[in-house]
């Protein structure tokens, strides 16, 4: 026996021989770091801005429809202007102011230019109020005044005119959309 060691065969790797390097085979450096996924607070300001872009739209739209909507809504209900003639007939309360044209007196004094003309719907609301307009009369005889009271809204069966508190004179949808007030008092 030996103390001598089996020889074991050489297992290192015969050394490298040279390469020569070339522009083709130049390898690219990888980066000493993996890359990195984007940062929370890069993802947080993403999701704010798609919000607040989120949110700019949806109001962009909603506003839109509500201008479009405001301005072909229901509106204001269709009117019209009730016109016509009121008449004092009491010759004794007819005072002329000339050319100024003329007033009631006595029990009529209430009825001059600028009296209140009271229009009411079907079921006697008021719908419209205007007042008594220029005058024409002699004296002693008729005092005649124009009347028209605008914004009359349209779609009642009748209407119903007061002029002061004289109480009311009834007419139809047509007669009051025509212009066929003739009311008198005396």
């Amino acid at each position: 026996m030996t103390n001598e060691l089996p020889h074991e065969p050489d297992t290192a790797a015969p050394p490298a021989e040279p390469v020569a390097v070339t522009e083709a085979t130049v390898v690219p450096e990888m980066p000493t770091q993996p890359p990195t996924a984007p940062s929370a607070s890069k993802k947080r300001l993403g999701s704010l801005a798609a919000g607040l872009l989120g949110l700019a739209a949806g109001a962009a739209l909603v506003g839109g429809a509500w201008a479009i909507t405001a301005n072909i809504g229901p509106g204001k209900p269709d009117t019209f202007t009730l016109e016509g003639s009121f008449s004092l007939t009491d010759g004794s309360s007819v005072v002329s102011d000339g050319d100024a044209g003329c007033r009631g007196s006595g029990g009529y004094d209430d009825i001059q230019e600028g009296t209140s003309v009271t229009v009411y719907d079907a079921s006697g609301s008021v719908v419209a109020t205007g007042a008594l307009g220029d005058s024409k009369g002699a004296p002693y005889s008729l005092c005649t005044f124009k009347v028209a009271v605008d914004d009359v809204p349209k779609g009642e069966k009748y209407y119903k005119v007061e002029v002061s508190h004289r109480g009311t004179v009834q007419m139809t949808a047509e007669e009051a959309e025509a212009g066929e007030l003739a009311a008198t008092l005396g």
